[in-house]
């Protein structure tokens, strides 16, 4: 029989083979996800785009699809799935792989509606962020032919007309949305809001005379530009470059500042080395001329961030967005 030295050291190599073995074993399995990762990607790639086709926002990420099919090699096939604010793409990357081959635009929406209504998604839990591109634009237009020349007219027809002046946006809390019944509550007004799909929807009832005023993106420029709008305000912190004699709301006294950044996310636990691929994929379209023409067509800026910056840009969103709920008493109730 073998002696006890003889027993602690045959275990003592037991265990070390045991351990030996396991490592190796872990190493192999990693190295397909390691592989596919620097592989990635292989097939053509969807980016949702929760907007209506022809509107700006499908512009916009149509352009950035094209630039990324060339800097990835593989084709960006965008998916238009528009309604429920914008949020219809977020929805889709809940039931997706985390594989980085199901991609969506992702406005601040999503860390907003989750305080206005039950969501089928934790902004905070459920993407993965991977790089924030640029930013809309926002203003209120009326027809040209409109009495309304400006907020202020808008205000004294508001204030003896309650509730009869009614405006279009891209959808129940969204920025266009948001922003005009901030300013109403500041400038004491009740107005009625009219919800449409997307930008292309609400400039159509706008054109036809069905609604008052429509609050949006730039998707009204080419309107504007024609002479057919008349563009009564925008929402940024400073006045825009392409439209220099239109004030903000902010410097007509009603302390509204709208600024609405926008990227790209991927479902929850994607491979770190597919998300930085996609990150650094996408920071290159915004140099590509196709991008950078359509940015300038919506007067939209360039507004960069990587995947740790997004990530934290959202959840410090999160917290202002609930408390500008909140003041708008637009909150989920009970």
């Amino acid at each position: 029989m073998p002696d006890q030295e003889s027993l602690v050291k045959t275990n003592d190599t037991t265990r070390r083979q045991f351990v030996q073995s396991g490592i190796a074993s872990a190493a192999t399995l990693a190295l397909p996800s390691i592989a596919q990762a620097q592989a990635f990607p292989t097939r053509p790639l969807k980016l949702i785009c929760p907007w209506p086709a022809g509107g700006s926002s499908d512009i916009v990420m149509r352009a950035l699809a094209d630039a990324a099919t060339k800097v990835l090699g593989q084709q960006v096939v965008v998916e238009n799935k528009p309604g429920a604010s914008g949020m219809l793409g977020p929805n889709e990357l809940v039931k997706a792989a985390p594989d980085g081959y199901t991609l969506s635009q992702i406005t601040i929406g999503v860390a907003r509606l989750p305080h206005m209504q039950k969501m089928l998604f934790d902004p905070l839990k459920d993407f993965s962020y991977i790089a924030c591109l640029t930013g809309y634009t926002f203003g209120i237009v009326v027809k040209a032919d409109s009495p309304i020349k400006s907020i202020k007219d808008l205000v004294s027809f508001a204030k003896a007309n309650p509730g009869k002046f009614n405006y279009g946006s891209t959808g129940n809390g969204t920025t266009p949305h948001l922003a005009v019944e901030e300013f109403a509550l500041k400038a004491g007004v009740q107005l009625t809001h009219v919800p449409f799909k997307g930008s292309s929807d609400g400039l159509q009832a706008l054109l036809g005379g069905h609604i008052d005023a429509h609050s949006d993106a730039t998707g009204w420029a080419p309107h504007v530009e024609a002479g057919t709008l008349r563009l009564l305000a925008t929402y940024g912190s400073k006045r825009t470059k392409r439209w220099p004699k239109v004030p903000t709301l902010n410097e007509l006294g009603y302390d509204t500042v709208s600024d609405s950044p926008f990227g790209i996310a991927g479902p929850r636990g994607m491979d770190p080395k597919v998300v930085r691929k996609l990150q650094d994929g996408f920071k290159k379209t915004l140099s590509d001329p196709g991008v950078v023409a359509a940015f300038a067509k919506y007067d939209q800026p360039v507004i960069y961030m990587d995947s740790e910056a997004y990530t934290q840009f959202i959840l410090a969103s999160y917290v202002k967005e609930k408390r500008l709920i909140e003041k708008l008493g637009l909150g989920i109730k009970g």
